[in-house]
């Protein structure tokens, strides 16, 4: 048996004005997107702004149903617009914002785990990293230079058996 540790660098910021322009232009639009989204079952509002390579900023935010799993998350609504509209265009960042009706949101907001997923195909797809930005309404801002660091053990076309 050998014992491996994974560890990974990111960064923490305690205001928006530690970020460069560009990127809190971007977490401003990801706020945009979440007073955006429909989400009148949990009152939890997130956004997702993603800065195409070209500069191109695509909006997303949640959009709950009422049978539950078939909703969909901010990053996501993003990540596969961008895609179906821009499929040669990699991604360079993405903003994701939250806040509640019901309580503060002072921590950052990370993807979920099927977000994850899908935002580390694109980085496959375009052998780039996509900065993640993570805010809550208040509180410090994280920021990881790649989505392969929130999902170092990802699933991709390298896993499938081709012919």
């Amino acid at each position: 048996m050998t014992d491996k540790t994974f560890t990974f660098q990111y960064h923490v910021l305690d205001t928006i004005d530690e970020l460069p322009e560009e990127d809190r232009l971007l977490l401003d639009e990801a706020y945009l997107s979440a007073e955006q989204s429909y989400s009148p079952y949990s009152g939890y509002h997130v956004g997702a702004a993603l800065r195409l390579k070209d500069g191109k900023v695509i909006h997303g935010s949640n959009q709950e149903n009422v049978a539950y799993p078939d909703g969909l998350c901010a990053e996501r609504v993003a990540a596969f617009y961008a895609s179906a509209n821009f499929p040669d265009t990699s991604f360079d960042t993405i903003a994701i914002i939250a806040f509640s009706d019901d309580f503060e949101v002072d921590t950052p907001v990370a993807p979920c785990g099927s977000c994850r997923q899908a935002l580390s195909e694109y980085e496959y797809k375009f052998d780039e990293p996509i900065r993640v930005i993570m805010k809550g309404k208040s509180g410090n801002i994280i920021v990881v230079d790649s989505v392969r660091s929130l999902l170092p053990f990802t699933f991709n076309e390298s896993k499938l058996k081709k012919k």
